[in-house]
């Protein structure tokens, strides 16, 4: 028997609307593992550059980095921080004086106003303490998801990866979590990742990204997965490799995922 077809108002059949494949990766779950391997061992202990000094400040000061530096929003938030580091020293200190100590900052008029209405929330719907899920996060003025992703991480020691423009531009130049939107990346890299290294490893694809796999050129060179990269931007002569490796700390298929 034929499965019946649904009909619009014209009564001309309607097809059904296929979900979107994910796109296949050209890794193997080896080679995926032994990536994160690598980057465990070169930077066992890695840390985040933004200076802070409890998840108020830490909170803050990513809310500070859009379009700016972590070291200069260091330079803006070190005298900031020694004289409001919790949201009702802020709220004391007022809109027109954070703007004074972030001045240096981009967009600083906007954000010293998210500064003062965050600390405002904190104090009036959270007790002046930062929640610890990102439902109630994004909820703060100037807080979107991966603010939001970096405080668990980072504050509360909660696995994420917060898809900054690092990120975005390895998960999609190495082919690992290619994406459209950093949703998309984040979701990809969060199917591959093995468990064990999920914890660092956003500090370590952002570095990475920072210092190795930079945006105007990469610096190949000096990247401890060359050999496995199979970005078609890669600069060394170093092939890609062409055959699965052992599995090595995952069980399972050796398959491409």
């Amino acid at each position: 028997m034929d499965k019946p077809t649904s009909k619009n108002k014209s009564n001309k059949p309607v097809r059904a609307v296929r979900p979107l494949r994910r796109p296949r990766i050209p890794y193997t779950r080896a080679e995926i593992a032994e990536i994160f391997r690598r980057f465990s061992v070169q930077r066992p202990e890695p840390k985040g550059e933004l200076e802070h000094v409890n998840p108020f400040t830490l909170v803050v000061a990513v809310a500070l980095s859009a379009q700016a530096t972590d070291a200069g929003v260091n330079r803006a938030t070190r005298d900031l921080f020694a004289v409001a580091d919790t949201p009702e020293k802020m709220l004391a200190l007022g809109e027109d004086r954070v703007r004074e100590h972030i001045k240096t900052i981009g967009l600083f008029r906007n954000k010293a106003k998210n500064v003062i209405a965050l600390s405002r929330k904190l104090v009036d719907e959270f007790g002046g303490q930062v929640p610890r899920s990102r439902e109630e996060l994004v909820t703060l003025p100037g807080v979107g998801r991966k603010t939001a992703n970096v405080v668990l991480s980072m504050a509360f020691g909660i696995p994420t990866i917060a898809v900054d423009t690092h990120i975005f531009r390895l998960g999609n130049r190495l082919r690992l979590a290619p994406g459209k939107t950093p949703d998309e990346v984040e979701a990809a890299f969060l199917r591959i990742i093995p468990e064990t290294y999920l914890f660092h490893a956003h500090h370590w694809l952002i570095l990475h990204g920072r210092y190795v796999c930079k945006a105007r050129k990469p610096d190949c060179e000096r990247c401890i997965i060359a050999d496995l990269c199979k970005s078609k931007e890669k600069t060394t002569d170093i092939p890609a490799p062409l055959t699965p490796l052992p599995p090595q700390e995952i069980g399972g298929s050796q398959g491409a995922v």
